[in-house]
Formats: C-alpha cells, sequence, structure tokens
C-alpha cells in the first residue's frame, strides 16, 4: 500500500537542541492520525518539516530520509497543493480587507491573497464554489477576513485547504478559540470528510477535538515518539499521566475521549 509519509530517523535542531529527535514514522495514503503532545513537544514543527518549511538535521553517520506520497524529492509549489494545511497561524496572516473568495482561492497558490501574477482558472474557480459549499460559506465569499467570526474564518481555511483537491489535510490546532458548542461541530465536520477519501493528519493537545474516524493516536514528548498505535490502547490515563508529566484521568463516551487532572 502507498505510504502518505515515510520518515526515517529525522531530527530538526535550532540552536543546538533537538526539537525532533531521531523519528521513525509510517502513515498510510488512507489513514486518519491525530498527533497529541504538551506544548513544545514538536508536533508543530512535525508539520513545517513536512511541508517543506524546515529541513532534517544532516547527519552523515545517520542520515534522515523522508519519502512523501512515495517520493523523496518534491517541488515545494506541489507539495503544498497535495497537502492542505489549517492552522491559526495562516489565520493571522491575511489582511483584515481580504474577501473569503481570495482566501479560499489563495490555496491553489500557497499565497496570503490573490495577485497579478497569479493566473486563475475556470477549474480554480469551480473548485472554491465546491469547497464553499461543503463549508457552508457559498453566500459569504465576498465578506473580509476583519468582520467574519472566529469560527466562518476557521471554516474559509478548511475550504481553501480542500480546493485544490488534497491528498492530505494536516490540521494544525484546528479547534483552538472556538466555544464548546463550535468544536462539537467541527469534530462532527471532519467526521463527515473522513469518509471522502482524504486523509487527515491532526495536530492537537485537546483530546475531546479528535474526531471519532481518527483510530490511531501518535504521543510526543521532548521531540521523541512516546506512543503510537489505536486510539482506546494509546488514550489511557497512564499513558496520559506520563506524556504531561500530571495525574491525569481519562473518560470515554461515544468515542469521544477526555481528560480532566485527578483531584
Amino acid at each position: 500500500m502507498l505510504k502518505a509519509l515515510e520518515m526515517r530517523k529525522v531530527s530538526v535542531v535550532k540552536d543546538g537542541r533537538r526539537i525532533l529527535d531521531s523519528i521513525d514514522l509510517d502513515v498510510d495514503a488512507d489513514e486518519n492520525v491525530a498527533i497529541i503532545g504538551p506544548n513544545g513537544s514538536g508536533k508543530t514543527t512535525l508539520i513545517k518539516l513536512i511541508r517543506g518549511e524546515v529541513l532534517p538535521y544532516y547527519d552523515e553517520d545517520s542520515p534522515a530520509s523522508i519519502r512523501i506520497f512515495g517520493m523523496g524529492n518534491w517541488n515545494l509549489e506541489e507539495l503544498r497543493k497535495s497537502m492542505g494545511i489549517v492552522s491559526m497561524d495562516l489565520q493571522s496572516r491575511f489582511p483584515p480587507d481580504t474577501p473569503l473568495y481570495e482566501v479560499m482561492l489563495s490555496g491553489y497558490f500557497g499565497s496570503m491573497g490573490i495577485f497579478r501574477n497569479h493566473k486563475v482558472t475556470e477549474s480554480m474557480a469551480s473548485g472554491v464554489l465546491d469547497a464553499a459549499r461543503t463549508m457552508g460559506l457559498e453566500n459569504m465569499l465576498e465578506a473580509s477576513v476583519g468582520v467574519v467570526s472566529l469560527g466562518e474564518m476557521r471554516r474559509a481555511l478548511i475550504a481553501r485547504a480542500l480546493a485544490p483537491k488534497p491528498r492530505m489535510l494536516v490540521l494544525d490546532e484546528p479547534m483552538t478559540g472556538l466555544d464548546v458548542v463550535m468544536r462539537d461541530r467541527f469534530r462532527r465536520m471532519f467526521d463527515i470528510m473522513i469518509p471522502s477519501g482524504i486523509s487527515v493528519m491532526m495536530i492537537t493537545h485537546e483530546l475531546e477535538d479528535i474526531p471519532l474516524g481518527v483510530r490511531r493516536v501518535i504521543m510526543l514528548k521532548e521531540g521523541r515518539k512516546m506512543a503510537d498505535g489505536p486510539k482506546e490502547k494509546v488514550l489511557t490515563s497512564g499513558n496520559l499521566s506520563r506524556l504531561f508529566d500530571e495525574d491525569i484521568e481519562v473518560s470515554e463516551s461515544g468515542g469521544v475521549y477526555r481528560m480532566r487532572l485527578k483531584e
């Protein structure tokens, strides 16, 4: 089976510190994965590495390798089209007067808006309309970033990622800042999207954000893989306590997991 991601002995070093430390990771093309860990565990660095925004540390004695969809060498523009990303970082980079239509369209170019050098095709415009309908934003295409709600902007970013029809959707803390009602709606929305054939990789530190359709969970701690396996075996009170260095109790109801500090 084709692998969406194959990593061997991959490290990322910054200011003399290993942000990621000799990571081995395989993700199948039809697999949906959640990666959890505390702040500073290397979650976001892993996403930047996959997206080609940072480079792995070169060690001639233990060379690293990364293959994405079976390829070791990628044109970055093509890679980023194949891998749609949603993150808080993107949300803050769009000027407030940018229409949501341009936010979504920019997913084809990996830009923070549409510029004169961008050639917009009918196929692109059609892809944006399809993605907007999927996200329930077809009547808000002219609304600007500065006036829409947080939930609407997050949906626009998901539409931006979906429009080019990526092979993988990468969600970097996609529910940060949303209230409990919106978090539940987004989780249900992702569960509707997962059977469509797009592989989903979600980065989070909140168990209840993990969609029901995500069956595999990877724990990162201090740049290393601490646990990796089926959700029900990884998301235990013991594992979460070790992950966060706190006494944590995990509960599950209807396939949704939650954690709290023990009193």
